[in-house]
């Protein structure tokens, strides 16, 4: 397992000369800037510019704390690389002429790698996702879908195929974006109700690439159809409701929504992990299957490693670790008391100290 040493603080907060602690990707997965990095003046404009307003920074008071990652650079880097060239292969094939016999073998290889990795690790939970720019959401965002829903099907004690099934379901989820105009995909900002009319097809889309696919389930399929199905039959692209809506299906359109709600994006800026499970909650019972949503509130880490937060006593501290069996519960170490003077650091754990609660997320 990998770990690094780190603390996440918003852009504003961190100081010319300071060292990266996490390196940052673009959205094709490859290494924009490597950890160790001095974070220069300029090089925190163009940061700022690319969209990132997040940062894990090497921090003297909290040099001890380490971040899990949920599976390998490598793993994660083959992913990534496989979705780009295929996508990328099919964005440029405008006439839809090209075939792609390996891609239910190489898509399965991917899911088996990921597989392997959340297996080898222990009561894994769904971190905030890595920093990226904005440039191109399609590539990572469909790796993060993938990791977190297999995440929870293994919590949920699914199958080893199925969990095949639902890996590849999940990565290949938005496949039929490849066919969305790219001025309609790749729009900075809000789309015309013409363009989201447009947007909405990928779900058709995906599914009609999929389904005479050698080597891909036809449930993956599915999966690519009912992603943005809901309950209530508020969802696209048939408006079905409930029990018409296959388990798979309901599984990633949690995670779908969570990942691009906590995804930076060129138009508004990534939320926190407690911020985007409220919203879901928000929808229980209606758009998103109650049952499921419980599994995942117990997967996330609502209150990422790293995080400066305030409490309810007015103390000031730093996450430093979060709990597998309450991930809303997390330890925090206290650098600052209720009047803001700076103290001997000392950890609170919040899944004893019941009458302790995380009041906010501390800002510059």
């Amino acid at each position: 397992m990998e770990w690094k040493f780190v603390r996440l603080l918003s852009i504003g907060q961190v100081q010319p000369g300071m060292k990266l602690g996490k390196r940052i990707y673009n959205e094709e997965g490859l290494t924009l800037l490597a950890e160790g990095a001095e974070l220069t003046v300029s090089i925190l404009r163009r940061l700022g510019n690319l969209g990132i307003d997040m940062l894990y920074v090497r921090d003297e008071i909290t040099d001890d704390i380490v971040l899990p990652e949920m599976v390998t650079d490598e793993t994660r880097r083959q992913a990534i690389k496989q979705i780009r060239t295929v996508y990328r292969s099919m964005m440029n094939d405008t006439m839809g002429r090209i075939s792609y016999p390996h891609l239910g073998y190489s898509f399965r290889k991917m899911t088996e790698e990921i597989l392997n990795d959340l297996g080898s690790r222990e009561d894994v939970l769904i971190m905030l996702g890595d920093i990226h720019t904005t440039d191109h959401y399609l590539y990572t965002h469909s790796f993060n879908v993938c990791l977190y829903t297999l995440t929870l099907g293994m919590a949920a004690g699914y199958s080893k195929d199925d969990l095949f099934t639902l890996g590849m379901g999940s990565m290949l989820h938005d496949i039929g974006k490849t066919r969305i105009p790219p001025e309609v995909l790749l729009k900075p900002g809000r789309l015309s109700d013409e363009e989201f009319e447009e947007m909405k097809r990928h779900t058709e889309h995906g599914f009609a690439i999929l389904k005479d696919e050698p080597f891909v389930p036809l449930l993956a399929a599915h999966c690519a159809f009912q992603h943005h199905e809901r309950l209530d039959g508020s969802g696209y692209p048939r408006g079905i409701q409930g029990g018409e809506i296959h388990d798979f299906a309901k599984w990633i359109a949690i995670t779908d929504s969570y990942d691009a709600m906590t995804t930076n994006r060129v138009y508004r800026r990534g939320m926190l992990p407690h911020e985007a499970v409220d919203i879901l909650y928000g929808g229980s019972c209606i758009q998103y299957d109650q049952r499921k949503l419980e599994v995942f509130r117990d997967k996330v880490a609502l209150y990422p490693v790293g995080l400066t937060v305030k409490l309810s006593t007015g103390e000031t501290g730093v996450v430093t670790s979060v709990p597998p069996k309450t991930p809303n519960r997390p330890i925090v170490r206290v650098i600052e008391d209720a009047e803001g003077a700076r103290v001997q650091p000392y950890e609170i754990d919040l899944s004893s100290r019941l009458s302790v609660m995380v009041e906010r997320i501390k800002e510059a």
